[in-house]
């Protein structure tokens, strides 16, 4: 019986054209980093961010879309937008879902996919900045149920280097896709590597 396997999916490097992109990219190699970004034709997809450590990870991501020159999105618990900085979480591009249909996350998500042309959402398969055993796998049933592919973005702090990697649509094979996923960032290391577990899923049946 064949074994399902991930479609790769075309990318291309980004090159600064925009002034903000240019501004991003300058930023950035002031302080001694390297952007290397590649982007499939299609600006629907999950993007993964992780290593996840540290607060200074946000601002790098804020910083890889100014480099980017796309808009990325983000989700947050419903009741951030209703205070008086829910005009920022929106223009810097946050989602609002609301945590206690926790059942119906997956669905709200992948509603928001639907209702758009381009969104490039960020998600931490840690969910935590300290160190977590397994990923969470909602990133992955988000993708196959909208149909998008999923981006490997990345932040080395050994290399001072973030970017956005490869692109695949997911096979349906989650361990065969989660060990490709395991070998990008295998050499990937956070700023507080103490912090950074393993790449893999709880397994079923596995309590929290």
């Amino acid at each position: 019986m064949d074994v399902p396997q991930a479609q790769r999916i075309e990318t291309r490097p980004v090159v600064p054209k925009t002034l903000g992109q240019k501004l991003g990219h300058a930023l950035m190699r002031s302080f001694g980093w390297r952007v290397e970004i590649q982007l499939p034709e299609q600006r629907k997809c999950v993007l993964i961010g992780a290593p996840h450590t540290s607060n200074w990870d946000f601002l790098i991501m804020l910083m890889l879309r100014m480099c980017a020159g796309v808009p990325f999105h983000f989700i947050g618990k419903v009741e951030l937008f209703r205070g008086p900085m829910g005009w920022l979480f929106r223009k810097l591009g946050g989602i609002p879902v609301d945590r206690r249909r926790r059942a119906n996350l997956v669905s709200q998500i992948v509603e928001s996919f639907n209702q758009r042309d381009q969104m490039m959402l960020v998600i931490t398969p840690e969910a935590t900045r300290s160190r977590s055993d397994y990923w969470k796998s909602g990133f992955y049933h988000i993708a196959r149920q909208a149909g998008v592919p999923i981006a490997l973005g990345y932040v080395d702090f050994s290399r001072r280097q973030t970017g956005i990697g490869p692109c695949f649509m997911p096979s349906g094979n989650i361990e065969s896709d989660m060990a490709m996923i395991r070998d990008f960032y295998a050499d990937k290391v956070g700023k507080f590597p103490e912090n950074q577990g393993q790449v893999r899923l709880r397994p079923p049946g596995e309590q929290p």
